[in-house]
């Protein structure tokens, strides 16, 4: 069992993407012929969506090489982050609507993605995504290998990508229906607790491992599981570039809701996807690789899709293959 994790960050993913263009370009395979479970949390859902998508002339083989990805942020970015002029002053004045319409994220979906099924992506290969569900308030993961068992599990790709993306106060919920048309559920972003979703990944491996049947979402194995019985042979986790700039402390006492809402949920990220980090190595040793960098050009901002952030943010790839040849070529290594 190989798995493939990918990380929230908005444009950030152009990170991600590269370095999966890095490892096709090495390997000479498609990333969903060299991984067998591949997880993503909003833009890293994207990427699983699209890698996993059949090519409609050719089933078996991916519509989409991972180089063709990166223009979903350099092409599709500027149009999915634009904020109207009224959007703009409703932000100077206060006003506490989300900064984007969801509108330019839905439309690069659909031609993206089409009208593919959940139940539909790749054989050989499963995805999950995660997403939070309003309603219900709880986790929710949306599992290809439940999409394939049954149609209430199953949903069209594109709501998968715009549900996993909902980034709260940057985009509107969003609303999804299964195609056994029984349920809709209300979705945000899965990054309000799987920034990095490579322990959903893991322990998503154990429960299949230990046959357990799922008691929904989430739900952890119905008894406790030895790590070393478990088949995980790799588990490869792609970072979108960590904050480096601090918050100074004598800045942040004074701020209140307003001054905190534009920031709050970059440090909720953060803070998650480091603690994956920790559990994924005490948990797997040298079995997880985790690639990440820190962001030295790049702004931290996850919606800044300017031509120089876009540029910057390719710089930073190049950087961390350069800084962590060795762990992509044990990455290569362990593919090929």
């Amino acid at each position: 069992m190989r798995i493939l994790s990918i990380d929230g960050g908005g444009i950030r993913g152009l990170i991600p993407a590269l370095l999966l263009a890095e490892l096709e370009r090495r390997t000479g395979r498609p990333i969903a012929e060299s991984f067998d479970l591949i997880a993503g949390t909003s833009t890293g859902g994207i990427l699983a969506c699209a890698l996993t998508l059949p090519d409609p002339d050719e089933p078996a083989r991916p519509r989409y090489a991972a180089a063709e990805l990166v223009s979903l942020y350099d092409d599709e970015g500027p149009a999915i982050f634009d904020r109207t002029l009224w959007r703009k002053v409703r932000t100077a004045w206060g006003a506490l609507d989300e900064r984007y319409a969801s509108a330019g994220l839905r439309d690069a979906l659909e031609r993206r993605l089409g009208d593919a099924p959940l139940s539909a992506i790749l054989p050989g290969v499963e995805i999950l995504v995660t997403a939070y569900d309003l309603e219900r308030r709880k986790a929710t993961i949306l599992r290809s290998t439940r999409a394939r068992a049954d149609p209430a599990d199953d949903f069209l790709l594109r709501d998968v990508a715009l549900a996993t993306a909902a980034a709260p106060t940057y985009f509107e919920p969003a609303r999804i229906r299964d195609l056994a048309d029984r349920s809709s559920y209300a979705l945000v972003d899965g990054g309000v607790f799987a920034t990095n979703p490579a322990l959903v990944a893991l322990t998503d491996r154990l429960r299949v491992d230990r046959g357990a049947r799922s008691g929904g979402a989430g739900a952890p194995p119905a008894t406790p599981v030895d790590l070393a019985d478990v088949d995980v042979e790799l588990l490869v986790s792609l970072g979108t570039g960590s904050v480096a700039r601090p918050i100074p402390y004598e800045e942040a006492k004074g701020w209140g809701a307003l001054e905190w809402a534009p920031r709050i949920v970059d440090v909720v990220f953060d803070g998650i996807a480091d603690t994956t980090e920790f559990h994924c190595r005490r948990l797997l040793g040298s079995r997880y690789v985790r690639l990440q960098t820190t962001l030295l050009e790049a702004s931290s901002h996850m919606d800044d899709a300017s031509v120089a952030n876009r540029a910057a943010l390719h710089r930073e790839a190049e950087r961390l293959l350069d800084d962590q040849a060795d762990a992509v070529d044990r990455i290569v290594a362990a593919l090929t």
